[in-house]
């Protein structure tokens, strides 16, 4: 069974002649972690706003838990959208909020009639569980490191018990310890939620991929390339693939 289904999905920002997303066809399996890679320019960032139903397609279909996105009201679109969480590349914490605040804040807006001491309890516990230790709990996003504030983040994206949780860019910018760490804590959530929830990695990053990625999908001009196990990817005879996985390894190990 899949959680996402996107069938040839065609997005024009000019009324047609161009398009961003060019005939997509991808499946995401529910309960697996996949990786979308791809350069940039290639319409992973214009996919998630669709996935969202942030974006109309053009032409073509999105099914999400087995729906048609573009046949849903409106009121149905904002009920799925609870359903996934995001964690954003630059965690997107609200900056005049502390950190349990920021946890608390898709709580308050979307359990409406929950008692306020309920809501702190279970921010407390996503950021527990996220690796966020309660000293940190009263402080303002600034004062702390760019790794804690993933770790918020992704406490935020987990508060509503997300069925579907997708990461974008996670580690863009990040030096390669923290990237080591993002993975890491991308790869650690996914198993203790294991059987629960569904993984989107939205990157660049082909080493990240490889680490971390059971299902990997590459996308060109809008369209899905290659998708496959990592071992599909090494052993590809596709050309841009191959000068993919090349750039990737050289990079990974200073060559």
């Amino acid at each position: 069974m899949n959680a996402v289904e996107l069938i040839d999905i065609k997005k024009s920002f000019d009324g047609g002649h161009e398009f961003v997303l060019n005939g997509l066809n991808l499946n995401i399996p529910k309960g697996s972690l996949t990786v979308i890679i791809g350069y940039s320019g290639t319409g992973k960032s214009v996919m998630l706003k669709h996935i969202l139903g942030l974006l109309k397609p053009t032409s073509g279909q999105i099914n999400v838990f087995s729906q048609n996105l573009w046949e849903m009201s409106d009121k149905d679109i904002m009920k799925m959208r609870t359903k996934i969480g995001v964690l954003f590349q630059h965690a997107a914490l609200f900056d005049d909020q502390t950190v349990l605040e920021n946890v608390c804040f898709p709580l308050i807006e979307h359990k409406r009639g929950v008692k306020l001491n309920l809501i702190k309890d279970i921010a407390t516990k996503k950021l527990i569980v996220s690796g966020i230790e309660e000293k940190h709990f009263g402080k303002l996003p600034s004062e702390l490191s760019g790794g804690m504030r993933k770790r918020v983040g992704l406490a935020r994206a987990l508060a509503l018990d997300p069925e579907i949780l997708i990461y974008d860019e996670p580690t863009t910018g990040l030096d390669p310890i923290l990237t080591e760490m993002v993975d890491d804590l991308i790869h650690e959530t996914h198993h203790r939620e294991k059987g629960k929830v569904t993984s989107i990695v939205v990157s660049h990053d082909l080493m990240a991929a490889f680490r971390i990625g059971q299902h990997i999908v590459m996308l060109d001009k809008g369209k899905v390339l290659h998708s496959g196990t990592p071992k599909d990817f090494l052993e590809s005879d596709i050309p841009l693939v191959r000068k993919f996985v090349e750039k990737g390894t050289k990079k990974k190990y200073g060559l």
